[in-house]
């Protein structure tokens, strides 16, 4: 039958249209700030990545023959020595730790200073005791009153080192001290930021004040910027420079005796990076260190674990091969040079044994 006929059409259907592809869509704000955040991290790591890899090589290589002990090392001590703790036997066993090494330096915490500059004479009450003791088991070792306080140059309270009147009290605390029986005052101002020319006054004092009564002036110093005007980036980003110039130190060094770098508390999270910081601080030390003034690199002789220190990096075989790297390289023979062991209260038998096999003995 003819579907005409009936007047019933049927309906054409049209095809349904083919799928478009979707329309790119342009990336989503979360997904821009994503790529922006990753690419400016690159930027922040490489000079990191950079600065790390560098530390990796300079603990590479080495060490010259001949570069150990040159009988001008030192050591920190804490305060029980001067309050009474302390006894002969303590003495005569110090005495046998020490024979056969390095050390010919004592640093005795006899403080710390008031904020105003004074120290009660009780804070080194045995000082004479023990320099007689140590004179007596230890003939030619010398003992340093080590002295020091908080500064008051990132917070409201310490101690002012503007004002002539604490400085003139630092020059009396240090008469009394020497009057005590001590050879020498050693001095640690923390933290003392680079360019501080006080600090450098006070030095100048203080040098004439030794001096005329035959005693050493020695400081702790804080570490070299190891990149060039670090301090000042790292104070505009956290507030604490911590670092020093290399012209800074330099011109610390020229004030001073002996001047004992604080090489610890580094931030360094591996033995290889720890030791290839401490060869670069040697070397940049050593640059601008005078013939006349000791230079005395610190090893770890402690264990905490803390913000800016490993213990399982920051060990003394790593800190003598990095001492001994930085010395290889820059000036090998010098006489001058020495290690700084901190502290003693804090030593373990493996920290003893690692600085006079690696330092002290000759192959």
């Amino acid at each position: 039958m003819d579907e005409n006929a009936t007047g019933e059409q049927a309906a054409v259907q049209p095809e349904p249209p083919s799928p478009q592809p979707p329309s790119p869509q342009p990336p989503s704000r979360k997904r821009r700030s994503l790529r922006i955040a990753a690419l400016l991290l690159a930027v922040l790591l490489l000079p990191l990545l950079t600065a790390e890899t560098a530390l990796r090589l300079n603990y590479t290589g080495d060490p010259a023959p001949g570069t150990r002990t040159r009988h001008r090392d030192a050591l920190w001590l804490g305060h029980a020595w001067v309050d009474g703790r302390k006894s002969d036997r303590d003495v005569e066993a110090l005495a046998d730790r020490l024979r056969g090494t390095g050390i010919r330096d004592l640093y005795v915490h006899s403080g710390p200073l008031e904020h105003d500059g004074t120290l009660p004479a009780s804070a080194y009450r045995k000082a004479r005791w023990l320099t007689a003791a140590v004179h007596r088991e230890l003939p030619g070792v010398r003992v340093q009153a080590w002295l020091g306080d908080k500064l008051a140059s990132e917070g409201p309270d310490g101690l002012r080192l503007g004002r002539p009147a604490t400085r003139a009290a630092i020059l009396d605390s240090t008469r009394s001290v020497l009057a005590a029986g001590f050879q020498g005052a050693h001095f640690d101002l923390e933290p003392l930021h680079s360019g501080d020319r006080d600090y450098l006054g006070l030095l100048d004092d203080l040098r004439a004040l030794t001096h005329a009564r035959g005693a050493v002036l020695s400081v702790a110093a804080h570490q070299i910027d190891p990149l060039p005007a670090f301090h000042s980036f790292w104070s505009a980003t956290t507030g604490h420079p911590k670092w020093w110039s290399q012209a800074y130190f330099g011109q610390v060094a020229r004030r001073v005796d002996q001047i004992a770098v604080m090489s610890y508390d580094t931030m360094q999270p591996l033995q290889s990076l720890y030791g290839g910081y401490v060869a670069q601080q040697t070397s940049l030390a050593l640059e601008v260190t005078p013939d006349g003034t000791d230079l005395l690199m610190g090893l770890p002789f402690y264990h905490e674990n803390r913000f800016g220190h490993w213990a399982h990096a920051e060990t003394v075989p790593a800190a003598v091969r990095g001492v001994r790297l930085g010395l290889s390289r820059t000036d090998a023979d010098r006489r001058t040079f020495g290690v700084a062991l901190y502290v003693d209260f804090a030593a373990t038998e493996d920290d003893w044994a690692a600085y006079r096999k690696d330092w002290v003995r000759t192959p």
